[in-house]
């Protein structure tokens, strides 16, 4: 049992995780504020609620009767004081409940009535990584990228959430709320930024043994550079630019790497794992596990496995001398 003084030292620690940079508290979006708008509604008036509770008891306490001669013997008046005493709560927890119900039912309404957007975005979760696919009428500008999200600030975002194995549920709590990933279906969620900046999400729903790397990075970008950012996603990879990096991508192209990765403008058209042709620019590896640098990356090549048990990403075999050309590829692919 945890006595005051714990209860005392723990609650900085709680409440911590109701800021920062993946919080319901801390919205940057107009379906997120509705959100964040429904929390403090609920807990103001449940707050209230206790206020109220706490406050008859104490006065109930304080004005205690003395016992009587005979229980047996009834008050009427008493009597009908406690019945109408009774029947006011009643009626104002029935109030209550339903009033709470009509606000929520209208804040679903709200994050709900549309699904329409000029930018559509295929997500697609894997155990444990995001697949997104930006998609276009034109089959040439379309593009697949991974656990990175780029989105245009001050517009809507479609998202369309598929599942290849599990059921994942995608949530970045400061743009919008939660929508699961089903095996199977397609369900719909909007997000929208109205601020530049990162944003974190997470998968929302418990989905195996590394389900808690499984993380994703929105960025919201001003429309002018969202527009460079597509167009240089659209392009293939760049030829290697020395020795070193044409070392790389031999290496890469010749070992196991090349089963399940996809680097277009190469022979690499794996589609089972991330697609790395602009795998440079990410912010991140592993789903968020890691930050995107040279030493993590070596440290990925050299053991996923000690890093992420369970992750797909076998261990495969290269000379000490390969590491550092292959290091060298990827990180070049911008």
């Amino acid at each position: 049992m945890l006595d005051r003084r714990s209860v005392l030292l723990l609650l900085p620690l709680i409440l911590a995780g109701c800021a920062g940079w993946q919080s319901v508290l801390d919205p940057e979006g107009p379906r997120a504020d509705l959100l964040a708008n429904l929390f403090w509604v609920f807990t103001a008036i449940v707050a209230a609620v206790w206020l109220m509770t706490m406050a008859v008891l104490v006065l109930a306490l304080l004005r205690r009767r003395a016992a009587r001669a005979d229980p047996l013997v009834l008050e009427p008046e008493a009597e009908r004081s406690m019945a109408r005493a009774v029947g006011a709560a009643a009626a104002l927890t029935a109030a209550i409940v339903v009033a709470l119900t009509l606000v929520s039912y209208g804040a679903q309404r709200a994050l709900f009535d549309s699904h329409e957007a000029e930018l559509t975005l295929l997500v697609k979760g894997h155990q444990w990584w995001w697949e997104v696919t930006y998609e276009d009428a034109q089959p040439s500008r379309s593009f697949t990228t991974a656990n990175e999200i780029h989105v245009p600030v001050g517009e809507p975002v479609l998202l369309k959430l598929r599942s290849s194995d599990v059921i994942h549920s995608f949530w970045v709590p400061s743009l919008a709320g939660k929508m699961d990933l089903i095996p199977g279906r397609e369900n719909l969620l909007i997000i929208e930024a109205t601020r530049e900046g990162v944003y974190r999400g997470q998968c929302a729903e418990f989905c195996g043994w590394q389900h808690a790397h499984m993380a994703m990075t929105v960025v919201a970008h001003s429309a002018e550079d969202f527009e460079r950012w597509r167009e240089s996603q659209i392009s293939a990879a760049k030829p290697p630019d020395n020795p070193v990096r044409k070392r790389g991508m031999e290496i890469f192209l010749t070992r196991p790497c090349v089963m399940c990765h996809q680097i277009r403008g190469t022979p690499a058209a794996g589609r089972v794992a991330p697609d790395l042709t602009h795998f440079g620019s990410r912010l991140h590896l592993a789903a968020g596990t890691l930050a995107n640098n040279r030493g993590n990356l070596a440290a990925w090549i050299i053991d996923p496995q000690g890093i992420k048990p369970g992750a797909h990403m076998p261990l495969v075999k290269l000379g000490a001398e390969e590491i550092e050309p292959l290091v060298s590829y990827l990180e070049g692919l911008r």
